[in-house]
């Protein structure tokens, strides 16, 4: 009898307690993304049916303690600039982000993978300015991010030259410097030209620039780099 009272007890707590709160799902795909040392990291929300706010933590390699990322608490967007905090291009780092939702709680963390700002960064492709003159092309590269130059004082600008038909040469500017003239061209003959931008100690470099395309002595139209008048032809 004091055995079937104290199922019936259960039973009853068991039903007051009502329906349990929906678990939510965590964020996805965290991850670094990272172009010229400005480190953001983004993540894609989970199907959830309520309004969430994301909370990012970030830390070094190797170190226990996690630490709330700067300006990214109970934010709704899905992204967080940590380049104040993720700078030191010695070290390595890891970001993780969780969701909240009331009434339904938290979520658990999302790790984003291990992350370098010295390996991991892309370095963008530099912008060339060109002036057609009577005796040829005269190159400017708009210089990089201060941040990108204070971190590579061996900076390096390799301007291609496509002469009509395919064949390229490689001209080689230290960053920043001013001009890069390309004299003794053929007379009204068409010409492309592409820059990149290399880190030699690293044996690092960026794509090549979108293309600049010379049709007359003294006039110059940028295109699209799949623009169709291309060269592809390399010298070998």
């Amino acid at each position: 009898m004091t055995d079937l009272l104290l199922r019936v007890v259960l039973l009853g707590n068991l039903g007051a307690t009502g329906p349990a709160p929906l678990m939510l799902a965590a964020p996805t795909g965290v991850r670094f993304d990272s172009v010229d040392y400005r480190n953001v990291v983004h993540w894609t929300p989970a199907s959830n049916s309520c309004s969430l706010q994301y909370h990012v933590q970030w830390k070094i390699y190797g170190e226990p303690q996690w630490l709330d990322a700067p300006g990214c608490q109970r934010i709704h967007k899905t992204r967080c600039d940590l380049s104040a905090v993720t700078s030191d291009p010695r070290e390595w780092y890891y970001a993780r982000v969780h969701a909240s939702c009331r009434p339904s709680g938290k979520t658990a963390w999302a790790l984003s993978p291990r992350f370098s700002p010295r390996w991991d960064t892309e370095i963008s492709p530099p912008v060339l300015r060109l002036e057609v003159t009577k005796r040829g092309i005269v190159v400017r590269v708009k210089p990089p991010r201060l941040t990108v130059r204070k971190k590579h004082g061996d900076l390096l600008h390799e301007i291609y030259l496509i002469h009509p038909g395919g064949r390229e040469e490689v001209f080689e500017m230290i960053c920043c410097s001013n001009k890069l003239p390309l004299k003794r061209l053929k007379h009204n003959a068409t010409f492309c030209l592409q820059g990149q931008t290399v880190i030699p100690l690293q044996a690092k470099s960026s794509g090549r620039s979108a293309v600049n395309h010379t049709r007359q002595r003294r006039t110059f139209q940028r295109f699209s780099a799949d623009h169709p008048s291309l060269p592809r032809q390399q010298q070998t």
